[in-house]
């Protein structure tokens, strides 16, 4: 796999009169992933009748805490308004690793191997939910329960992609079960 395409974006309401949209973003490079110039895919909500598929940053400006960002191909607020809800979706080098190394996108944690402490299985990551706390893990046990653990570094100490496995700090009802519930 030479590339892989990561979530970094919502498009929400419109700013002004002249195209610019707020962002939802999902990304924690946004300066990096809507720089002028970058093309995104762009996938609509489901009975939208918005055309396009891919989006070019045309400008990104921070305004307070709000990621206002102007697309080529979206000239006015009504056309801003059309795109609203649409998933923006940009195309990484599999191989990429955010620049921080506590952080990690999903695909390179989905299919580790989770262990306790103690190094015992306690299962593999089949998914993330990205919250507005914490993402959570999703641990499928070998008995085939889906766990959900919040993905912080009190509960998930050691994140080792070269050995293709994490160590949760696990406490009952946690991942395995509390003992009444056997």
């Amino acid at each position: 796999m030479e590339s892989i395409e990561v979530l970094v974006g919502r498009i929400g309401k419109p700013h002004g009169l002249r195209g610019e949209v707020t962002l939802d973003v999902r990304t924690d490079e946004p300066d990096r992933r809507f720089a002028p110039g970058t093309v995104l895919r762009a996938e609509p909500p489901r009975g939208s009748a918005f055309a396009q598929r891919e989006l070019t940053v045309a400008t990104m400006r921070w305004h307070q805490s709000t990621l206002l960002v102007h697309f080529e191909g979206i000239p006015d607020r009504s056309a801003a308004e059309a795109a609203r809800g649409i998933l923006l979706h940009a195309t990484i080098p599999a191989d990429a690793s955010p620049d921080d190394p506590d952080e990690f996108y999903d695909h390179q944690l989905i299919g580790l191997a989770a262990y306790d402490v103690s190094g015992a299985a306690l299962g593999e990551v089949t998914g993330l939910v990205h919250g507005g706390a914490q993402d959570l893990l999703t641990i499928r046990t070998p008995d085939g329960r889906d766990a959900l653990v919040p993905f912080v570094k009190a509960l998930v100490p050691e994140v080792d992609l070269a050995a293709h496995r994490l160590v949760v700090a696990d406490r009952p009802g946690l991942v395995t079960p509390l003992p009444e519930d056997d």
